[in-house]
């Protein structure tokens, strides 16, 4: 992620709440809020954290697959279509 402008500090969460709220709400960029310093957490709108989720659920099948296929369980795809071609006669 990057934070080019959008990194500020806790004390300017706490006294503006409504409008950061408001900002990330339009521009859809994560705000990075510092505590003495140091990088403690980030607040983004709901609809990225959303889509977010949805990819990291994706990259987990993707990397479930690779870890099925380094395993040898899977099987040739004209093995498959010539089996679902028997169900289907």
């Amino acid at each position: 992620m990057k934070f080019s402008t959008q990194v500020k500090p806790i004390s300017y969460l706490k006294s503006h709440a409504a409008e950061i709220v408001k900002d990330i709400s339009e521009n859809r960029e994560p705000l990075l809020i510092t505590q003495n310093g140091e990088a403690k957490l980030v607040v983004m709108d709901v609809k990225s954290y959303e889509e977010q989720e949805e990819t990291l659920a994706l990259l987990k099948i993707l990397a479930l697959g690779n870890r099925e296929i380094e395993q040898g369980k899977f099987r040739n795809v004209e093995d498959v279509f010539a089996e679902l071609d028997k169900v289907d006669h």
